[in-house]
């Protein structure tokens, strides 16, 4: 009969690429994993895997029993720490991902308060999980998906927290500094910086320089926001980031915010949960505080010409 340990020993050897490794780590004799490995196989009539030169190579079937154990036992392992949780009184974990850069920053100024009005819960942020947080969050490996991209999902609810606007941030010297808006066309000779992700989860592209069928001179990546305002500062190129995180930490920066075509972008930060845990307690408490902390995005250029910061 197939059970969790099978699943939990045919995982482990794939992640440690050898049964010797994985013995060690499970901490059980070479011997005795690869005889349960082969009560398995006897009782199925399949091969789990084959030896190549001095690893191992799944078959078919060790493939498909890998990516059940890699889609069972993290729920069963969520499940087990929840009832942890229950039996020795505690309230709970909160595991947290983020799909964005600006997330963190926003992150980091709600956290101070959240530890303080939750003691009792081990709080975990999971920045492993950037930019692929639907899986994760699917995949009971995150409670809690901090995202600007909501996906229609029947498993999954999605709260907007913070609602901003996106913009192209210039040196305050650059031309554009004096404009109302940008248009797509404006950026052909620019040095685009943006964060390290692809072009189709890039809204400047996505809603903005494909549309307006124009590509930037050159495209570039910053590893952090903090970065990518200084390189604009010192003139190395043009920015996109949320208006309120430029308001933020761009204020002592010799840069402009300007507003992307005549409408602007208009965004939102989104807090995903699992549908049916928004009444448990620790995350509850969570959205709330988000929604109480949250701040309105202001318009980065009114109808006079008047920029922020």
């Amino acid at each position: 009969m197939l059970d969790r340990q099978h699943l939990a020993l045919l995982r482990e050897v794939d992640r440690s690429g050898s049964v010797t490794a994985a013995a060690e780590r499970l901490n059980v004799s070479q011997s005795a994993l690869s005889h349960m490995i082969r009560k398995v196989e006897d009782r199925y009539g399949v091969k789990l895997w084959m030896k190549q030169g001095r690893g191992l190579r799944l078959t078919q079937a060790g493939a498909y029993l890998l990516s059940v154990a890699q889609r069972v036992l993290p729920q069963i392992e969520h499940a087990e720490r929840v009832l942890a949780d229950f039996a020795e009184g505690r309230r709970g974990s909160l595991r947290t991902g983020m799909e964005c850069h600006p997330c963190q920053c926003w992150l980091m100024r709600l956290t101070p308060h959240y530890l303080a009005a939750w003691p009792d819960v081990d709080f975990d942020i999971r920045t492993d999980f950037r930019f692929d947080g639907i899986a994760a969050l699917l995949g009971y490996e995150i409670d809690l998906l901090i995202t600007p991209d909501p996906v229609a999902w029947p498993e999954l609810l999605f709260t907007p927290v913070i609602d901003y606007e996106l913009v192209l941030v210039v040196h305050e010297t650059h031309p554009l500094a004096r404009r109302d808006y940008a248009t797509p066309p404006d950026l052909l000779d620019e040095v685009l910086i943006t964060v390290p992700v692809g072009v189709e989860r890039l809204d400047i592209y996505t809603q903005f320089l494909v549309p307006g069928r124009c590509r930037p001179r050159q495209h570039r990546t910053a590893e952090t926001t903090d970065l990518m305002l200084h390189l604009v500062a010192a003139g190395r190129g043009v920015a996109v980031l949320p208006d309120w995180l430029v308001r933020e930490e761009g204020a002592n920066l010799p840069i402009r915010a300007v507003r992307l075509g005549e409408d602007g972008i208009s965004k939102s930060i989104n807090l995903g949960i699992r549908r049916g845990e928004e009444a448990i307690d620790y995350i509850a408490g969570f959205l709330s505080l988000a929604r109480d902390t949250g701040v309105k995005a202001e318009s980065t250029a009114d109808r006079s010409g008047r920029h922020l910061p």
